[in-house]
């Protein structure tokens, strides 16, 4: 497993990422959108069509877990931007964005360019600056939620909040509300301690998992016939919380989440947490199965 790709699992433990289209090293083709107060998001979108795709990176990732990849020829080098990556692949079937979440940092470490973030962030919080942040883009639904990691639980209450602008759902190796399930109460707490003392002050993003848990368990059902998948890692990772190995209880909240979505689910990744930047073709393809079903009026 490359460094970046044990930084993308570690974040979330800790914490918890038409012709070609060119990939970029630097955000350039991100734009600042003004979400009110002050704030500011980055944006980057690309292609046409519709649905739009949506990217959610993980904790703490920005936009690049989409434009880069870990060669697997080199496993200890660094991503690299790439037209094979997820963002410009699916800019080849339709519009999409990604954007860098207040309090996010790009894959070599260095901060983003939107605002920071003063305290732990729930998944409602991240729904409302990601309509925002579409709304003050003037990117029009409906949208293709596409969730990586804490990604997944803001792309999920989304789509449960906004069923007449979600088109279709996809999470990559996506946190599930069934964690605290499966994990043992003392996993989940050990969990819950790592995540309260990662923060140095900094303004770094914070995800707040028991309030998520709480939103999403609050929310509607997920819409009956929405497309969905759920991608999920096969190469075992670990939260590393003590009491054990926290691989079986993902996989089970996996199975879960999977379930409760009525979601086609995806096993044989062939990658550890960070699926995206591992194994990008597999992604596209189930985004773009997706929203071929989405536009076809089809669930699955």
């Amino acid at each position: 497993m490359s460094g970046a790709v044990v930084t993308l699992a570690l974040s979330f433990a800790l914490c918890a990422g038409a012709a070609p289209v060119a990939a970029d090293d630097d955000g350039a083709d991100a734009r600042p959108v003004d979400i009110g107060g002050g704030r500011r998001v980055m944006l980057d979108c690309r292609g046409s069509g519709s649905p739009t795709v949506v990217l959610v990176s993980g904790a703490r990732g920005a936009s690049d877990e989409w434009t880069h990849i870990v060669d697997a020829a080199r496993p200890d080098a660094e991503p690299k931007p790439d037209p094979s990556a997820v963002l410009p692949q699916v800019a080849r079937f339709t519009r999409v964005c990604a954007y860098d979440r207040p309090g996010t940092t790009r894959l070599d470490g260095t901060p983003n360019r939107s605002t920071a973030v003063t305290g732990p962030t729930t998944a409602a919080a991240g729904v409302e600056d990601l309509r925002a942040t579409l709304a003050a883009a003037g990117e029009r639904p409906p949208y293709v939620l596409v969730g990586a990691s804490w990604g997944a639980m803001i792309a999920s209450l989304y789509a449960r909040t906004e069923p007449a602008r979600t088109a279709g759902l996809v999470t990559v190796d996506g946190a599930s509300p069934f964690l605290k399930d499966t994990l043992t109460p003392a996993q989940w707490a050990t969990w819950m301690d790592k995540i309260r003392s990662a923060n140095p002050g900094q303004g770094l993003e914070t995800p707040d998992y028991p309030a998520a848990v709480r939103e999403l368990r609050a929310a509607p059902a997920p819409p009956r016939g929405l497309p969905a998948v759920v991608l999920t890692s096969d190469r075992p990772w670990d939260l590393a919380v003590g009491g054990g190995s926290t691989w079986p209880a993902w996989l089970a909240a996996q199975r879960r989440l999977a379930e409760e979505l009525r979601a086609r689910h995806v096993t044989d990744t062939d990658s550890g947490h960070g699926i995206a930047v591992e194994r990008p073709g597999p992604v596209a393809r189930e985004i773009r199965d997706v929203v071929e079903r989405a536009r076809a009026g089809h669930g699955r």
